[in-house]
């Protein structure tokens, strides 16, 4: 990725933090996934940030934005559209639904039945929807950014383990500190600083550094390191089914974005480090013990990172 592209990718995280405040990472991690054509999993409690986080991504990259709130009638027809039988023209006619845009936030997700939520997996893999026998495809860039409560069970279907492993990673956004939550309320004193989001960088540009993330270099000890920390997931002993090799090419394909965004053309062992949990926590399934422990994901991934050795390797070997 050429620098005049990086830094039209760095505006994009600095336009989104004019909204969303003291998450510079999260932010990154969200422009990580859209470079690598990956889906978003947002895991937090209500009134975080996290349909603002979506617009604000859709409004700086001028990119179309639809948004579906999950609900236990909603039918998959709501969401992929349906054929309607058109009585002057004796044929039936295609009604497009929400997810035929570029950024579709799907609004507490595990509130849907598992049919609709079912729905959107042809949209995740293959961006494309198919309604009575015909294919449709998704405008690019595609992105489903979904958001799900943790802490509210009652009325929900909670996401198979074979859905989960198609979001490219999991982010938490969190609460705001002191601080950042007071310039939260000045900044939104008068009008929503969502209003005055301008655009920054173009779909066109966003598909240009898709291309170029994939060229971004990998080392063969990088790829041997990758490789390491997903194997150990599915060795570690409070775990019950690791990380696949969808996570491998997910963690690989994130590291390169990430080098990219951090101005350089070859990726480093500390790109993996800061994209293992994201990209590869959700993806864990524990074993009972370790659930009823408490534990989290994230943890094993913590305690995988630290055990597992990074091999020495100079600077000018990681480039070549």
């Amino acid at each position: 990725m050429d620098k005049a592209l990086a830094d039209r990718v760095s505006g994009v995280v600095e336009n989104v933090e004019r909204v969303i405040f003291g998450k510079h990472h999260e932010i990154e991690l969200a422009l990580v996934a859209l470079i690598c054509r990956g889906h978003i999993l947002v895991e937090d409690v209500p009134g975080t940030g996290k349909t603002v986080l979506a617009k604000a991504l859709s409004r700086s990259l001028g990119c179309s934005f639809r948004r579906i709130q999950f609900t236990p009638d909603l039918l998959p027809s709501d969401v992929t559209g349906v054929s309607i039988f058109n009585q002057r023209t004796n044929a039936f006619e295609f009604r497009p639904g929400p997810v035929m845009t570029q950024i579709v936030l799907a609004d507490e997700i595990n509130r849907a039945t598992p049919k609709t939520q079912s729905a959107l997996l042809e949209a995740m893999e293959e961006h494309q929807v198919t309604v009575d026998g015909t294919t449709y495809q998704l405008p690019e860039p595609f992105l489903v950014m979904a958001t799900q409560n943790p802490i509210e069970y009652e009325g929900t279907f909670p996401l198979p383990e074979a859905q989960l492993d198609r979001f490219f990673m999991r982010v938490q956004l969190g609460y705001p500190k002191e601080r950042e939550e007071i310039a939260i309320l000045d900044a939104q004193r008068i009008i929503h600083p969502l209003e005055t989001i301008d655009q920054v960088m173009s779909s066109e540009e966003l598909l240009r550094a898709q291309s170029a993330s994939r060229e971004i270099h990998i080392a063969e000890s990088v790829k041997t390191y990758v490789v390491s920390v997903v194997t150990a997931t599915r060795s570690h002993p409070d775990v019950y089914l690791g990380a696949s090799p969808r996570g491998s090419l997910a963690l690989s394909r994130a590291a390169q974005a990430y080098a990219a965004m951090n101005g350089r053309d070859f990726v480093v062992p500390d790109d993996v480090k800061a994209l293992a949990a994201p990209t590869l926590a959700h993806r864990l399934i524990l074993q009972p013990q370790a659930r009823l422990k408490d534990l989290a994901a994230t943890t094993v991934i913590a305690e995988i990172l630290a055990s597992v050795p990074v091999e020495s390797t100079s600077a000018q070997a990681l480039r070549a």
